[in-house]
């Protein structure tokens, strides 16, 4: 493996105290690999042997419910840790991490985490900040599952993915990775038929465009209204 150049992690939130030595040393310890997507990057249950870092592409969190069915908790962007079941004192991971696009992540193994936390400044603060916002975001997306109406699920799915990775184009704000409308069933947990119905009405407002894989807000305002149950 080609060595691994420092700006890779310099201004990154967990690394961005550290000096370039210190990020040299964390780097000469990782591992980077390469993902198609729509492969898993791990599996939930599966041993916790390893804590990664993004750096390109873009990942979905899925949980399974006591029911067995998998739902979308949410989406990873580039320059974010994941897997660090070792800051919830787990040995296994949580959830899965599927790929939603190419990608490209160093992982390093697990038995390092205590020695990351106490030796590199900043490290854990940021690391244990992360992981509290993706705690409240799954519990937004339940909760939203258990009290709203389908709609405005839908809706809010759409400008949380927009929010996060969001790309101007010349029709409006395309999610930056591929999404289907199976993606967004398994988000909102509502059926694809429903998913469907409710893209093509909206398309036909002019307040998205969709192809089988691209989706793209055409008016952000009109989208936020009916997320907030006012469309």
């Amino acid at each position: 493996m080609p060595k691994l150049d420092e700006s890779l992690l310099t201004g990154l939130p967990p690394f961005s105290r550290l000096e370039r030595p210190q990020i040299r040393e964390i780097l000469d310890q990782a591992s980077s690999r390469r993902y198609d997507e729509g492969t898993a990057v791990f599996r939930e249950g599966h041993d916790a042997d390893r804590f990664f870092l993004l750096l390109d592409g873009y990942l979905r969190v899925i949980r399974t419910t006591p029911d067995g069915d998998q739902i979308i908790v949410l989406h990873i962007s580039p320059g974010q840790l994941f897997g660090i079941a070792p800051a919830l004192q787990r040995d296994t991971y949580p959830a899965t991490a599927m790929t939603a696009a190419e990608s490209i992540a160093l992982s390093w193994p697990a038995r390092l985490w205590s020695d990351f936390t106490a030796s590199y400044d900043g490290f854990a603060t940021e690391s244990y900040k992360t992981l509290g916002q993706r705690l409240g975001q799954i519990q937004q997306t339940l909760t939203e599952m258990a009290t709203q109406a389908v709609e405005k699920r839908v809706a809010a799915a759409l400008l949380r993915m927009v929010n996060q990775s969001g790309r101007k184009t010349d029709t409006g704000i395309e999610i930056a990775f591929p999404v289907t409308r199976q993606n967004i069933s398994d988000m909102t947990g509502t059926t694809l038929h429903t998913v469907s119905r409710l893209l093509s009405s909206w398309e036909k407002q002019g307040i998205v465009e969709s192809t089988r894989k691209r989706i793209a807000v055409t008016d952000p305002h009109q989208l936020v209204l009916i997320s907030n149950g006012n469309g």
